[in-house]
């Protein structure tokens, strides 16, 4: 199931609403972008531009918070 922002979940990185923020370099995107990355870490929603995603895949498919990277 994909949940885009504005959804009721009420976490995540967003400065407004449709305006997604990259959690790890601030790159901003307007509107879900089918490349970045959408975590869940402690019960926020954060998302990651590809450019973060791709520096940083190791580390997602090992499940890793991005505290972590």
């Amino acid at each position: 199931m994909t949940s885009y922002p504005g959804d009721s979940d009420g976490g995540g990185s967003e400065a407004q609403p449709g305006l997604l923020v990259c959690a790890r370099c601030g790159t901003s995107a307007a509107g879900p972008r089918p490349t970045w990355v959408c975590s869940v870490e402690n019960g926020d929603r954060q998302y990651f531009c590809d450019a973060c995603s791709r520096e940083n895949l190791r580390a997602i498919e090992g499940r890793l918070d991005s505290a972590w990277w």
